[in-house]
């Protein structure tokens, strides 16, 4: 390796130079990013969920989140710029910087918290998710040659780590501006599986001749447990809405003009309104096809048998998807972590300088030490834990209850009041306040539910 160069710049340059990037992002670019992180792993739990709330809680708490996430992206898309959120003049790269700004050290702090584990627990759910993809295609396969009552059982430990090697390579890409091609090519993906998962549905529901399901979902031996199936679900629902997260994030990508406020709101109804569909159409295709007996996991639970090769098509389309999702959630975090060290150590030069890499029959390309370690960990920790708890429903559920409530509805909200000088008891302050004492009871009794089910899955 050669060295490329050097940068001894303090935080305030390095600063300087970030707020001058080229950004080059459009509405699309911005939905892409959206659906890419928006459709993933929770799309596939919808069902499930609506099988645990019924034909009339389901769809109506479906609904419910959507809106609270559209509330929160129209509350958070107004701290990008401080103090004004039109002219700034100061940008906010990311969550932690807008709520530094707007409430101070503490709040940031406590904030960095929630989005540092939501980010983190992003990479392990999608890591668990590809491998239950990959594994389900060898299933399909296997059922399609051996006949459906075959033992088709196989490990996903071995996808786990294949999935990371490919993580482990693509997060050496420098930052998020860097990945717009892959968020476009994720996006893509994302529709095409959901759309295939929408057909299945059609077709097993057209087949059956009439819809399963019923309006109080599914029955259960116990009140208890019926309670706790309930509160998973709700926070498999809230996890297939972790827009919050990187909405900050995805609006630094954008053009000046026009403003980065409206630029990003309307892609956030386009993206906010197209997502929902597919999560209503989903969630209730799968439940009234199967009822019941709903599987944790529409595509890979094995309600459907054939066609077998479309099967595998739409899996290998949420790997995919899952490989550029997870580079979305996880470059912010990146982010977060390198500018702090870098902030720490101003003068190091192992942590400022890159490195030129040319191996045979590739371009050259850049590798900085800083990156290279944290990165090389961050990847190999995700995958560590998604091998120790592979449940895919009951960790999207932990996910989902911890960082909903904070990150969707306390902080933007907080920071609306600041930023417009929000009266107290007044009429908007009311109203806002209300919104989020709500819905915090929901996303605990979420959370408390989804971890009795992680730990008595664990302990089976």
């Amino acid at each position: 390796m050669e060295e490329a160069h050097s940068s001894n710049q303090t935080p305030l340059l390095n600063k300087k130079h970030h707020n001058h990037l080229h950004r080059t992002g459009n509405v699309w670019t911005a939905v892409a990013h959206i659906i890419t992180g928006v459709i993933g792993a929770g799309v596939l739990s919808l069902a499930w969920s609506m099988a645990q709330l019924g034909w009339i809680a389901g769809p109506l708490a479906m609904v419910l989140f959507a809106s609270v996430t559209l509330i929160s992206t129209y509350l958070l898309c107004n701290c990008y710029k401080t103090p004004d959120p039109e002219v700034g003049p100061v940008r906010n790269q990311s969550y932690i910087d807008a709520v530094n700004m707007n409430l101070g050290k503490t709040n940031a702090r406590v904030c960095g918290l929630f989005v540092q584990v939501g980010l983190y627990g992003m990479g392990i759910a999608y890591t668990i998710t590809s491998a239950i993809s990959l594994r389900a295609i060898q299933k399909s396969n296997c059922y399609h040659n051996e006949g459906h009552n075959a033992e088709c059982y196989f490990g996903d430990a071995q996808y786990m780590l294949a999935f990371g090697v490919v993580q482990l390579i693509l997060s050496q890409i420098n930052n998020f501006h860097n990945i717009q091609w892959l968020s476009v090519v994720a996006a893509i993906m994302s529709f095409a599986y959901s759309i295939i998962g929408l057909g299945l549905g059609i077709a097993k529901v057209v087949g059956n001749g009439y819809i399963k399901g019923s309006i109080r979902g599914i029955s259960t031996s116990t009140t208890g447990e019926k309670v706790w199936l309930v509160s998973q679900a709700l926070g498999d629902i809230s996890f297939a809405y972790p827009y919050s997260l990187i909405l900050i994030e995805i609006q630094d990508t954008l053009m000046s003009t026009p403003s980065e406020k409206d630029t990003m709101k309307t892609a956030s109804i386009i993206s906010i309104s197209a997502t929902t569909f597919f999560y209503l159409c989903c969630g209730a295709l799968g439940y009234a096809a199967f009822g019941d007996k709903t599987p944790g996991n529409l595509l890979t639970g094995f309600g459907f048998y054939e066609p077998y090769w479309l099967i595998d098509f739409a899996n290998m389309c949420i790997v995919l998807h899952l490989v550029g999702g997870y580079q979305v959630y996880s470059q912010p975090l990146f982010a977060n972590v390198e500018k702090w060290v870098s902030v720490k150590f101003p003068d190091s030069g192992i942590i400022h300088k890159d490195f030129k890499l040319k191996l045979p029959l590739l371009p050259a390309f850049k590798l900085n030490v800083l990156r290279l370690c944290f990165r090389t960990i961050f990847v190999a920790s995700t995958t560590t834990i998604a091998m120790l708890f592979p449940y895919f429903n009951q960790v999207l559920g932990v996910l989902g209850g911890i960082y909903f409530w904070p990150l969707s509805i306390y902080f933007p909200v907080q920071m609306y009041f600041k930023q417009r000088n929000v009266e107290a008891w007044s009429l908007k302050w009311v109203m806002l306040q209300s919104f989020s004492i709500v819905c915090l009871p929901l996303t605990l009794f979420a959370l408390v539910g989804s971890i009795e089910g992680l730990i008595t899955a664990r302990l089976k």
